[in-house]
């Protein structure tokens, strides 16, 4: 579903990405960690092209994403592509269904009606059926992450990346979102996460790609990653993450 091919970026002098050869296959749940400023957000943002690369290649589903194409041909790739943010990125003048819905009028060309179907639909499906009516400002942090990833699978994407999805939020509502991803990987959805909730890579990933100044150092499945990894920096990281 996703093809990294020798993706290298930087920022400046400063190497971002260094190399990057993985791939995530239809229907794998990967987490991507690593210590702050390893490079994950940035790996995961061009994905769907919200950071350009300088050399390498990516494929998304087939189709070469950092080819050259018209910011209509953009748009639609980036429709394929469920993307939920750290930060929510909900519209604050929209309730929660009318953000769900923008979308599938907006792109997909569906009557009103049908949108409002849909989404509700959505909302139930993230348990938030309740909050249609609601407007962000009036919504919790996870209410809100969990509008975002409505708002997201709205245009039935095959596969879904999640920036850091919990890192804004409470601890309180950390799980209320990690069981909405949970569900969503037992459906067997493609996803990437990035993420520092360990518990939840533990149990959901099929595998787990650990990075360190831009580079993937590790790739491996969860039981072995967390019990025997192999790569020192990696050994370092988990056993920082055990103390604290």
């Amino acid at each position: 579903m996703i093809s990294f091919n020798n993706v290298n970026k930087w920022y400046g002098d400063y190497p971002a990405l260094v190399d990057i050869n993985a791939e995530v296959k239809k229907g794998e749940v990967v987490v991507v960690c690593g210590p702050s400023g390893s490079g994950k957000s940035t790996l995961i943002r061009t994905v769907n092209r919200l950071e350009e690369i300088q050399s390498g290649g990516l494929i998304f589903d087939g189709q070469p994403v950092h080819a050259p194409m018209s910011g209509q041909a953009l748009n639609q790739l980036r429709s394929r592509i469920g993307f939920v943010f750290q930060s929510f990125n909900l519209f604050p003048h929209m309730s929660a269904l009318e953000n769900v819905t923008f979308s599938l009028v907006r792109v997909k060309g569906m009557s009103k009606v049908q949108a409002r179907e849909k989404a509700t639909a959505l909302l139930e499906r993230v348990g938030l059926a309740a909050k249609a009516q609601s407007y962000p400002a009036h919504l919790s942090g996870g209410q809100q992450q969990r509008v975002a990833i409505a708002r997201a699978l709205a245009m039935e994407p095959p596969a879904m990346l999640f920036d850091e999805p919990t890192s804004a939020l409470d601890p309180e509502m950390v799980g209320e979102v990690l069981a909405v991803m949970r569900a969503l990987a037992n459906e067997g959805m493609t996803m990437m996460c990035v993420t520092h909730e360990m518990g939840f890579a533990r149990e959901v990933a099929d595998c787990v790609w650990f990075m360190d100044a831009g580079r993937i150092l590790e790739v491996a499945d969860p039981e072995t990653f967390f019990k025997t990894p192999q790569h020192p920096r990696a050994q370092r990281f988990l056993s920082d993450l055990r103390a604290h």
